[in-house]
């Protein structure tokens, strides 16, 4: 298993994601390129909860699991969180890690959640383990940040505009090094 070890080399990773596209192997792909995606997730995370640059860095490098192990969308989440985990902290890691049972927990509770899904997120999601029984649903909630990791969600389903402009991949490096420094100095 592949883990980012330095900031260099997670910007390295996250450009590698330019024309890359999370489910080639589905009948289709996103409309937009995992950096593209990252980008767009990271920035409405930002608009959203402007306090929280952890959720802001796990908005960008939440799917950088499909570049480390294409074609395995169950355990992406949990592919990139272990990459991420040592560099980016424990709570990082953990959203990362939440985004994947968060869309399955949206689709069991929220009636109208399935209807914002993009064509590819519906076909994945019976990957991904479909919906979520009682016992599921109640664990999650359990969870630590684990509202933090609905939002994650929220915002990944929301993030994927061909076109749409964002800050780019450099704007970017600042917040990294930040909470690169926060999780290295707890």
């Amino acid at each position: 298993m592949r883990t980012v070890t330095d900031l260099d080399a997670l910007m390295q990773l996250l450009r590698e994601g330019a024309g890359a596209h999370d489910a080639p192997h589905q009948s289709g792909t996103e409309a937009v390129d995992l950096l593209s995606h990252g980008l767009q997730c990271a920035e409405r995370l930002r608009t959203w909860h402007p306090e929280d640059l952890e959720l802001q860095v796990a908005g960008l490098v939440h799917d950088i699991g499909h570049q480390l192990q294409p074609g395995e969308d169950a355990t992406h989440g949990v592919t990139a969180a272990a990459a991420i985990r040592e560099l980016l902290g424990e709570r990082v890691a953990r959203l990362v890690e939440h985004h994947v049972p968060a869309k399955r927990y949206l689709v069991t509770t929220d009636a109208n959640y399935l209807n914002r899904l993009s064509p590819v997120s519906v076909e994945t999601l019976t990957a991904q383990g479909g919906l979520m029984t009682h016992e599921e649903v109640i664990a999650c909630e359990q969870l630590p940040d684990w509202n933090a990791g609905l939002e994650l969600r929220r915002a990944d389903e929301a993030a994927k505009s061909p076109g749409r402009v964002v800050p780019g991949l450099d704007a970017w490096r600042t917040v990294i090094a930040q909470v690169i420094s926060a999780t290295h100095t707890r």
